[in-house]
């Protein structure tokens, strides 16, 4: 059937699904000594707003913590990132007052250890939240230690002294990562794809020998991935559940002014990446003879938003977002100069919808051998996080809600789906990648307006999440179950996420500038339901 401009035709199968959702990519991410995760943010000692009480949430802000427990989160990949690499996790045990002070190579900083091992897997489970832990995998002892510390059972020295720290049962950690990055020179420990194979083989041999039923993460890359995966699979592959990819988008506004289009492209190419190494991840796994691929973890993802590296430093301002500061001269869009990641900028509307473009993307994912079934977003409080904390409260960022209504509102059960649609042709930003002479990489794709994912909940009802990228149009949605307009229901709960402005965020001072409507039971207008211009809608049927 034709369609008309600025309406989708949406059509369902609900006797087919695809396959189901981990809850897994809905997890989160914290870096120790980066720019207010830790520190300033989920912890933060002599705050009116931190818990005071002995034992080991003291210290923490409460404020952040109920913010996070709402949002039901997946695993938190934590101490890192980059600080992994140079960490060793016996520092940040034991009485606080005798942890050693130590610089901090990753970022250029000093880390005081003060929040370490107990009081961050006691803080995941008063949020609720399963904790992953990464070791640099630059010491296999070390390594077999920490899972003996956290997860042994038997009475030994290091289980003892556990108990003596404060938690005599074992905490249980599901997931560990085996390295960060370890293919970048920027990484204490870089190696080679052999090296860190071999390396990453007998780590993973020796930590599973203490528990047996820990889940391990290994290295993956985002480029030359044949290369690197290969020796990998090859040696080690037999011992690993899932491989990790990390993806950064870029926005440019800072000093563009206003590049919303740019940014909600962008989860097409992040769709393209995880589905090229899904598939070269399922080829290599069966040359080397293994029963199954690794799943795919995107253990770190984000949109940067880049500006002139000339401009002065940016600070956290009180309200959440950037402090205010003198400015140069705004260069010209297309040549900046050399530019860097703003960690204080806050999150737009235009963030929350290329956020849950990459969700609909890592969906469809379900059905593939090596689906995406994890997913850890940098960061989840500060650093352009999911929360914002400052000395004088925390407040919900606009892409919060979009792992709030995912996590609360959409079912897990993937049912295929097509649209039809409205779509402009563009050059679509390839992330955060650039050229030998720093201009952003591009590449012509086709971006549809309307991205659907569809879903069945556990209690049998049908889910349907609806991004509209258009910046200013309305689109209309036929939604058709099953081949039959006629019996597709014509009502529906419908949650609406968004705001007036493309660029809105959400401040301290004004917490709800960006957030969901819940617009209640909605009857169908000829047939066809709204999506607002820059926004994300579930229906409910």
């Amino acid at each position: 059937m034709p369609v008309p401009a600025r309406e989708a035709l949406v059509t369902i199968d609900t006797r087919h699904p695809e396959g189901r959702i981990d809850d897994d990519v809905y997890g989160h991410f914290l870096e120790s000594a980066f720019f207010g995760n830790i520190e300033g943010g989920v912890f933060d000692e002599g705050s009116p707003l931190s818990v005071d009480e002995p034992g080991l949430l003291q210290g923490v802000r409460a404020d952040v913590l109920e913010l996070c427990r709402e949002l039901a989160p997946g695993p938190i990949r934590w101490p890192g990132g980059n600080f992994t690499s140079a960490y060793h996790w016996e520092d940040g045990v034991g009485p606080r007052e005798t942890r050693p002070r130590r610089l901090e190579l990753a970022w250029g900083g000093l880390e005081s250890n003060r929040f370490g091992t107990d009081e961050f897997l006691a803080w995941c489970e008063a949020v609720g939240a399963e904790p992953y832990l990464v070791h640099s995998c630059r010491d296999v002892d070390e390594a077999v230690r920490w899972v003996e510390y956290t997860n042994a059972a038997q009475e030994t020295a290091l289980t003892a002294r556990r108990a003596r720290n404060g938690h005599a049962e074992p905490w249980k950690v599901k997931y560990w990562g085996v390295g960060n990055e370890v293919y970048g020179p920027w990484q204490m420990g870089h190696r080679t794809a052999e090296e860190y194979a071999a390396a990453a083989r007998e780590h993973a041999r020796f930590m599973r020998l203490v528990d047996p039923d820990i889940r391990l993460i290994g290295v993956g890359i985002p480029w030359q991935q044949e290369k690197w995966t290969r020796p990998l699979l090859r040696q080690a592959g037999h011992l690993f559940d899932h491989l990790s990819l990390h993806l950064y988008g870029a926005a440019t506004h800072l000093w563009t002014g206003d590049d919303y289009d740019d940014v909600v492209a962008q989860s097409l190419f992040f769709e393209r990446e995880m589905n090229t190494y899904a598939q070269l991840v399922t080829a290599l796994a069966a040359e080397a003879g293994l029963d199954r691929p690794p799943a795919l973890a995107l253990d770190e993802w984000n949109m940067r938003h880049l500006e002139p590296a000339a401009w002065p430093d940016p600070l956290p301002g009180d309200d959440g977002g950037i402090a205010p500061r003198e400015l140069p001269d705004v260069p010209p869009a297309d040549r900046p100069g050399p530019v860097r990641v703003n960690r204080w900028s806050p999150r737009t509307v235009g963030d929350l919808v290329f956020y849950a473009g990459v969700f609909h993307a890592i969906h469809r994912t379900v059905g593939l051998p090596a689906p995406v079934s994890m997913a850890n977003p940098v960061n989840l409080v500060n650093a352009n996080g999911v929360i914002v904390a400052r000395p004088g409260g925390a407040v919900r960022s606009a892409i919060y809600h979009v792992w709030h209504l995912y996590r609360h509102h959409l079912g897990r059960t993937v049912l295929p789906s097509r649209v039809d649609g409205p779509a402009r042709s563009a050059a679509v930003r390839l992330g955060d990648n650039r050229g030998p002479d720093g201009r952003l990489l591009t590449e012509p794709m086709t971006v549809p307006y309307i991205d659907v994912s569809a879903t069945r909940a556990d209690d049998g009802s049908v889910r349907v999440a609806v991004v509209n990228r258009h910046r200013d149009e309305t689109v209309r949605l036929r939604i058709v179950l099953d081949g039959a307009a006629a019996d597709t229901p014509r009502s529906a709960r419908v949650r609406t996420l968004g705001a007036g402005d493309p660029h809105a965020i959400n401040t301290l001072a004004d917490p709800d500038a960006v957030g969901v409507r819940d617009l209640g039971q909605v009857e169908a207008s000829d047939g066809t339901w709204a999506a607002g211009p820059h926004s994300v809608t579930v229906l409910a049927f």
